[in-house]
């Protein structure tokens, strides 16, 4: 046995020198971990114990890989003897079976130790209990089928193998499993930050907490590239498999051709990963070390030398320790500080295993001398007013234009990235099904997916989600499950499985779907209620600009006219890299300073002098007849809407065969953007009840007479009806919500569950198409505008829906000549007031507006509207 090369290509020498490297260093980073919890902190841990479990199971692998290379591994299979190939076999299934337990123990440490860091965050730690539960389920799940990988199991290690084998290819196992190592490594990255962040330390003890605790950026770093060589190695094995089908000369078996080579470095950096993940989850656990035998790196030198060089602050804090009166201690500090006792290492707990001696110190002392020192024996006190909100963010729906600026930009900004991000998606599925052939059917299912996500998802963790923890939190969660949606489409894309692209659809209509139960009632409701359509629109066109630049990006940058497997590699990458950003995005929204509402403050601000939102007919109030009639119409546009998106190739291609779809659904796209930036401005004058009007009966003409007509015309025609759905989804949806008060976020929930309706209505189309053609099932679009007109025929022919859904100027931002009664009024002081031109102050306004109100509900009756 011999790892030289011998005159042919070998990759066994790196395969074993850098193995052997990895398991030393995590050799040294466990044993030293274990000598500081041992030896100075005098506490092993239930995590301490996961992590040599894990460090066994790791040098176990090592050796695997190891021994491997000495009998072949990193050779082609025709330099490898037969007399080699059990044992090279025998290593290879050892590696497979001990790779995912080393990656679930070294896991398992990480968050049994994060189980630590908070008792009282149960956000927290639902969140760490969750990830503790997939790291287990997913990885038993995956040791299972590896282990089973072969029918029989000692197919997998015995040679030559049984004539009957069936075995499953060890590198597509590892890529389809990808994702779940790489959804795993970011939430335990990202769990602990909002708790490390939020903690009250000096700068540069934070900062090195933070940094140590974001070792584990590495690991997912790592795991990255693991997966291009991975890639790169299921690459080589399709092509080995299709010369071997031209050219069955050989003797072996298609199953393990060139195994040993194509599969030497993903090994390689299998071991690099499970042994990175191991030293990182040691760093948190090396403080106690370094902070006995290099204290300098954990402290500022000032902090050194006035502990050291100072002969006057320790006389005083003894001699204010000696005359302390006893008196009454504030009760928070008598709960919360540390014994004045010397901490003792066999007691220390995890807030001193995670902070410095002297931060603690510092801490104990500022109660006395706060207290007892006079001005000219007190030792510097630390500032506190971090503990204290000094300022009470303003609600959302309290905001005038001037203050709501910020807010809606960073939720436009998120409009744009998401609409991106969607077109991008839509464009990379596309190409995936093209590449894996199938079907039109298959198609309609996985559309009927996403939107099923959309259905499920309001009315399931959603509606909980925004109830109990807001609207930003309802950001991240879309964001994260957006995020693990796009992760799964890997190995959907690598085992190009048409089940696991339904499932991974329907997540990503999970993700989105939570977002959207936040953003629009946000954009909707954050400034003056008089511009609800006209923000909702603002910010609903900047998606669309997103969703029109994704396509033209991804057409000419990842695929051109190349429908062949290697641009399913692209489209796998572009995958991966639209997860990563939004993970990124999800984080940096945590930390975004954005206001909230509380159902009284929603309750608050659409409360009105005429009652209006309080009017009843029968024994309901008349918000729930529109709310009902909203999300009927909502249903049966965005039905109609997914129909044009799904049978427009198909329509242009009969219409006018000659016309590139690409390009003119492009040109869709654009009037479909610019049309609601059309909507916006025209809402400073027309009322929003009579632009849905306008919109909905142009969509409705136009798609019927794109049923009558061929060629130019009836392209025409069908971009025309792009051109006026355009604003329907962000004057349906603020048109509905208005005056719902603390029902707002169940109607926002409603409203976005009925976008369902978009995977309903392409079924329908599809029967229509297969059974007659494509202009015919634009019959189906046709119906669905139909059947939304009711929502504008509702509120223009109801008194008491026509009150509650017309803007209603708010008097804080009203300028003298805009009020009600002055001569000067205009349309135009609509437009100026959003811009915050105007000459009285918002409290001046408000103040006068609350006494108004309270005047008239003392004099008035309840409710200006009675019960029909």
């Amino acid at each position: 046995m011999s790892m030289s090369g011998g005159g042919f290509d070998s990759r066994s020498s790196v395969v074993f020198s850098v193995t052997v490297a990895m398991i030393t260093c995590s050799t040294v980073f466990v044993f030293s971990r274990i000598a500081s919890r041992a030896g100075i902190v005098k506490k092993v841990l239930l995590d301490d114990y996961f992590i040599l479990v894990a460090w066994l199971l790791a040098f176990g692998l090592s050796f695997s890989i190891c021994y491997g290379s000495f009998v072949g591994l990193g050779r082609h299979e025709d330099d490898v003897p037969d007399s080699w190939q059990g044992a090279l076999r025998r290593s290879q299934y050892a590696f497979s079976v001990l790779y995912n337990p080393a990656l679930m123990a070294e896991k398992t440490s990480i968050l049994v130790f994060y189980l630590t860091l908070s008792k009282t965050n149960m956000t927290f730690r639902w969140a760490t209990i969750a990830t503790l539960f997939v790291v287990n389920a997913a990885g038993l799940a995956l040791t299972l089928v590896t282990l089973f990988q072969c029918n029989p199991v000692g197919a997998a290690f015995r040679y030559p193998v049984p004539a009957t084998h069936h075995c499953t290819d060890i590198i597509t196992i590892y890529l389809s499993s990808a994702p779940v190592n790489i959804i795993t490594d970011l939430a335990i990255l990202f769990l602990p930050m909002p708790i490390l962040t939020s903690m009250r330390l000096p700068r540069k003890q934070k900062t090195i907490l933070v940094i140590t605790f974001g070792f584990g950026l590495f690991v997912a770093v790592v795991d990255i590239v693991r997966i291009a060589y991975l890639q790169s190695a299921s690459t080589y094995r399709l092509n080995q498999i299709l010369n071997f089908q031209q050219d069955n000369s050989s003797g072996r078996d298609v199953d393990v051709t060139d195994f040993s080579w194509y599969a030497s470095y993903s090994f390689m950096w299998s071991a690099i990963e499970v042994n990175v993940g191991i030293m990182c989850a040691c760093v948190p656990a090396l403080k106690p070390l370094v902070s006995r035998f290099m204290p300098h790196l954990l402290r500022d030198e000032g902090d050194v030398t006035e502990k050291h060089s100072s002969v006057d602050r320790q006389p005083t804090f003894e001699m204010a320790t000696a005359q302390r009166v006893p008196s009454m201690q504030d009760p928070a500090y008598l709960t919360t500080q540390p014994s004045r006792e010397p901490v003792e290492d066999s007691n220390m707990d995890m807030m001193d295993f995670l902070t410095t001696p002297d931060m603690q110190n510092s801490l104990e002392r500022s109660q006395t001398m706060l207290t007892n020192s006079t001005r000219n024996t007190s030792a510097d006190t630390p500032t506190f007013f971090d503990f204290v909100n000094l300022k009470n963010r303003k609600s959302f729906v309290q905001m005038t234009v001037r203050e709501s600026l910020f807010p809606v930009i960073m939720v436009t900004v998120l409009f744009f990235i998401w609409g991106f991000e969607y077109g991008l998606l839509d464009v990379l599925n596309r190409q995936f099904q093209r590449v894996a052939h199938m079907s039109s059917a298959q198609s309609v299912g996985i559309h009927s997916a996403y939107y099923a996500g959309y259905f499920f998802g309001p009315l399931t963790f959603g509606r909980l989600a925004l109830k109990h923890y807001g609207f930003k939190a309802c950001y991240i969660i879309g964001l994260s499950i957006y995020a693990c949606g796009i992760l799964i489409f890997w190995p959907a894309a690598v085992l190009t499985s048409f089940p696991a692209f339904v499932i991974v659809n329907f997540i990503v209509g999970l993700g989105l779907s939570t977002l959207e139960i936040s953003a629009n009632p946000f954009i909707s409701l954050c400034g003056p209620m008089q511009y609800v359509e006209v923000r909702l629109n603002l910010s609903q066109g900047f998606q669309a600009i997103g969703t029109v630049v994704a396509p033209l990006i991804a057409q000419k940058a990842l695929f051109g006219q190349s429908h062949d497997a290697p641009s399913l590699i692209n489209t796998q990458w572009a995958y991966l890299g639209i997860a990563l950003f939004t993970v990124a995005l999800a984080v940096a929204f945590f930390y975004v300073p954005l206001p909230e509402a509380t159902d009284k403050e929603l309750e608050d601000a659409c409360e009105r002098m005429d009652n209006a939102n309080h009017a009843t007919v029968g024994k309901f109030r008349v918000i729930w007849y529109t709310l009902a009639v909203g999300a009927f119409a909502m249903f049966c546009y965005v039905g109609a809407q997914e129909v044009l998106a799904t049978t427009f190739d198909g329509y242009l291609a009969l219409v006018a065969p000659s016309f590139n779809e690409t390009n003119y659904m492009a040109i869709g796209h654009a009037l479909f953007a610019v049309s609601r930036f059309v909507a916006a401005g025209a809402g400073f004058v027309i009322k929003p009840r009579l632009l849905l009007v306008f919109f909905l009966t142009g969509t409705l003409v136009f798609a019927a007479l794109a049923m009558n007509f061929t060629g130019s015309t009836a392209t025409a025609m069908m971009l025309m009806v792009f051109f006026f759905e355009g604003p329907l989804f962000s004057l349906i949806f603020a048109q509905s919500i208005r005056g719902m008060g603390k029902f707002t976020k169940e109607g926002s929930v409603i409203l976005i569950a009925a976008v369902s309706g978009g995977g309903v209505f392409p079924g329908l189309s599809y029967v229509a198409k297969e059974t007659h053609n494509s202009q015919y099932a634009m019959c189906v679009a046709v119906a669905g505008f139909a059947g939304a007109t009711l929502l504008p025929f509702y509120l223009n022919y109801s008194p008491l829906a026509r009150t509650l859904c017309d803007p209603l100027k708010d008097p804080s931002e009203m300028s003298d000549e805009s009020l009600p009664g002055s001569s000067n009024s205009s349309v135009a002081s609509r437009a100026l007031s959003f811009f915050s031109i105007r000459k009285k102050s918002a409290g001046e306004m408000k103040t006068e507006w609350h006494e108004r109100q309270a005047s008239a509900d003392s004099s008035a009756s309840p409710g200006a509207y009675p019960s029909s």
